[in-house]
């Protein structure tokens, strides 16, 4: 396509890309945007990663160009000077492209070659391992459910839902649901499993039976990955239910800014077919249509505003925390009387801290001692 572009374009052919619902929700990580923020946070993101010249519609979150073009994930069209369709194609092939403009505008002696791009692809963005957490295995063909983000905040949702329902909860209410709790790569965060795991609840209808109707995440022996948390649930829905509540609550952690912070978001569930969610591509699946390539694991990131490993030494009276770090440092830290201390999920103290325990410092970017140390204002532990 880009030979293409460098061909026609200065004989006035304009190029558009249509980004438009993800056919394919998880290729490269990437899953389906909640605003149209993070369309165009999609958008820049594929300027970036494809190194293309060419610009980019957007469609709306109604999907409205989406519709009007056809619902096909991969379209083409050829549109004349005077707006009508010239040509129309189901799949996009630049092949029979050129062939088109040839006809349609003339032959391009000689045509560009991909040899002669030299364009500055880039991989797209990865921020903790993966391959850590087994993915759940999925009985059959289940299709996306429509669901309604709650904003009860200004905090964006740094992981996204994505329900998934076999056939007989759409057509009869009874049968097997997947609800999948992805991290947005957009949002550069992974999970910080030193705190406590994703967990979450569903309010069902009167009559509604979802089993189980709350969970948590598994216990991750590593401080930190990008996996999703998936959950496989029966439901037994009431005549005339058409949806449910939930509420899911987690910790996400962005390395280059330096944070991590509890979140909790709400969701409503509609026991509909969602005609724009597109197929997942699951990791670790065997099917046909997985023909994604396999993700490279990622080195751990050091972030100047966070320490994570495990406890060296604690020296109470003076408050100095001595950790090993992931990158096999070792980091002391003042820990003042006003910094907040979690072991275990609950409020803790310094003397509390044991060698070998696992933890995660949030440091207090503007104070140092006079020994050039660090300050903590947050400090979470595990004892196992």
């Amino acid at each position: 396509m880009e030979t293409i572009y460098r061909d026609y374009a200065p004989k006035g052919v304009r190029f558009f890309y249509i980004y438009k619902a993800l056919a394919h929700p998880e290729t490269n990580g990437y899953v389906t945007p909640f605003t149209l923020d993070e369309r165009l946070l999609h958008v820049k993101e594929a300027e970036r990663t494809l190194g293309s010249e060419i610009p980019w519609i957007c469609d709306t979150m109604e999907n409205d160009l989406k519709h009007g073009l056809g619902d096909a994930p991969n379209s083409e069209f050829i549109i004349d000077a005077d707006g009508r369709v010239a040509v129309r194609r189901s799949w996009s092939n630049p092949s029979e492209l050129r062939r088109d403009l040839e006809k349609l505008v003339g032959a391009v002696d000689p045509p560009t070659t991909v040899a002669a791009l030299n364009m500055n692809r880039v991989e797209p963005r990865r921020v903790a391992n993966t391959g850590v957490v087994p993915r759940v295995r999925i009985p059959g063909q289940m299709q996306a459910l429509v669901i309604q983000p709650a904003p009860i905040s200004l905090e964006p949702f740094y992981v996204k839902l994505r329900a998934e329902a076999d056939s007989d909860v759409t057509k009869y209410g009874k049968g097997k649901l997947y609800l999948g709790f992805h991290l947005d790569p957009i949002y550069d965060v992974h999970w910080n499993n030193l705190a406590a795991p994703l967990t979450f609840e569903i309010k069902a209808s009167e009559g509604t039976m979802i089993s189980p109707s709350s969970g948590a995440a598994p216990k991750v022996e590593v401080e930190s990955d990008a996996d999703p948390r998936e959950f496989l649930l029966d439901i037994d829905a009431a005549d005339g239910a058409e949806s449910f509540e939930m509420t899911v609550k987690y910790f996400a952690c962005n390395d280059a800014e330096g944070w991590c912070k509890p979140v909790t978001q709400q969701y409503t569930v509609a026991l509909e077919v969602d005609r724009d969610g597109g197929s997942a591509r699951r990791g670790g699946q065997t099917s046909p249509r997985d023909d994604r390539p396999m993700r490279r694991p990622v080195p751990a990131r050091f972030s100047a505003g966070r320490v994570m490993g495990m406890v060296s030494s604690v020296d109470v009276s003076s408050r100095i925390v001595a950790i090993r770090t992931r990158e096999g440092r070792e980091q002391s830290i003042v820990v003042p009387d006003d910094a907040v201390l979690r072991r275990d999920d609950h409020p803790g103290q310094l003397s509390e801290l044991k060698r070998r325990n696992r933890i995660m410092v949030e440091l207090d970017a503007n104070r140092k001692d006079d020994q050039g140390r660090p300050y903590a204002k947050r400090l979470m532990s595990r004892s196992d």
